[in-house]
């Protein structure tokens, strides 16, 4: 019987996080009685940022700061682990591939140890494992190999969500012509961001082609919004007009846009679980690795089209094609 299951989750952003809610929909469907807990190299976001999206994980907290990523934990995880009141782990799923991660989160005591580093040379039965290409179906196939037992995948359910969200998203975005925009990049260590221009020029064509745009933009740049608010005439900032806020309002909003045009960041996952079409931009980050998983989307990443990580390389041409 599987009582407890551990996730590892080694990235820090939020929408690292929004991409692993139809797993955790799916371990939580399927192991209804036991206890799933969350251990990553940064806070547990889904009981925080994401708390009002009611997918709250236990975090198993091994006081341990950017737990897999410094060596000196290989001697410790065990130890602090053993310190817990957690007698043992039936299930560790890995959800990365680095060797050192792996490796120290392996000592931690299990019956069940999943994970793809090395060609899953390291998961604790051997089998014919599916790579999974950063697909939850199959990674939830593999676990059904692993442990031999059915996993249903169940994709996350918006009405987990309190209706106050959408009842007020109704309220400020009443019509059925908004094309939203993200534009705002939240970790800078690389440049993903398209230039403002380009989005203030694709919104006022949106505008002539008498489409309203949304902007979700975080209410610290200040100058961004004012000179957006300058430029492009009817332009709304929904969350400007509300006592509500954060990542659940901005999916909520999302549902009453027709579509949605993103670069790579939070928001873009934000959006996506509202499951209406998108347009995302990309530039050196890894388009199959963080694009939403959905059908009605489309992906221009520079490196495919102009084989260079700039991604202002895109054009306004390139994008308003899709709308």
């Amino acid at each position: 019987m599987i009582r407890n299951i551990l996730i590892y989750n080694s990235g820090g952003g939020v929408g690292d996080s929004i991409q692993l809610f139809d797993i955790v929909s799916s371990l939580k469907k399927s192991f209804s009685h036991s206890n799933i807990y969350y251990l990553g190299a940064h806070q547990n976001h889904f009981n925080g940022l994401l708390k009002e999206f009611n997918l709250s994980l236990k975090t198993l907290d091994l006081d341990l700061k950017y737990f897999g990523f410094r060596w000196w934990h290989l001697l410790q995880a065990k130890k602090k682990f053993l310190n817990t009141k957690i007698d043992r782990i039936d299930l560790i799923i890995d959800l990365q591939s680095k060797l050192r991660n792996t490796l120290i989160l392996k000592q931690i005591p299990c019956n069940y140890f999943y994970s793809p580093t090395y060609n899953f040379r390291f998961t604790s039965i051997k089998s014919n494992y599916h790579k999974t290409n950063y697909d939850n179906k199959i990674l939830l196939q593999n676990l059904e190999i692993l442990i031999s037992q059915k996993i249903n995948y169940e994709k996350y359910n918006l009405k987990s969500i309190s209706n106050d969200y959408f009842n007020e998203a109704k309220k400020l975005l009443p019509k059925d012509n908004y094309i939203g925009f993200s534009l705002t990049q939240g970790n800078l260590y690389r440049k993903k961001s398209w230039d403002l221009e380009n989005f203030i020029k694709l919104a006022n064509i949106v505008s002539k082609k008498e489409y309203i745009p949304v902007f979700f933009v975080q209410k610290e740049h200040v100058e961004i919004i004012k000179k957006i608010k300058n430029e492009v005439k009817n332009s709304i900032f929904p969350e400007e007009k509300s006592k509500l806020s954060g990542p659940t309002f901005v999916t909520a909003l999302s549902t009453c846009l027709k579509k949605a045009v993103s670069i790579d960041n939070g928001i873009m996952h934000m959006i996506g679980l509202s499951n209406i079409p998108m347009i995302v931009l990309f530039g050196p980050t890894n388009s199959s690795k963080f694009s939403p998983r959905k059908d009605n989307i489309k992906v221009l990443d520079s490196k495919i089209m102009y084989n260079s990580s700039d991604i202002n390389k895109i054009t306004v041409e390139d994008v308003i094609e899709f709308i």
